[in-house]
């Protein structure tokens, strides 16, 4: 069981690296024609469709201000469950 947990864990790793590379592709204006970059933009507008009307209408008006609460909060909660069952994966 141990091991499923760690892997869940993982699973949750990379989605949060997924939303940081995103967010810095973003950052840094990438081609979004690009195969890879938009490879990136989907999969992070995929793991971050529950944050997406958070922060839209509240008075946010910068965009990549914007792009950083609506990714880096999904980034920091994929990472801070990932982290709980790893440590949880290693107990047992």
């Amino acid at each position: 069981m141990s091991g499923l947990i760690r892997l869940i864990g993982l699973a949750l790793y990379l989605g949060a690296l997924i939303l940081v590379i995103w967010f810095l592709l973003y950052l840094f204006d990438a081609n979004t024609g690009n195969t890879v970059v938009n490879w990136f933009h989907e999969a992070a507008d995929w793991l971050a469709t529950w944050s997406r009307n958070i922060f839209n209408n509240n008075g946010v008006h910068n965009s990549k201000l914007r792009a950083l609460l609506i990714f880096g909060l999904p980034a920091l909660v994929y990472g801070a469950v990932g982290n709980a069952l790893g440590r949880t994966g290693s107990r047992e």
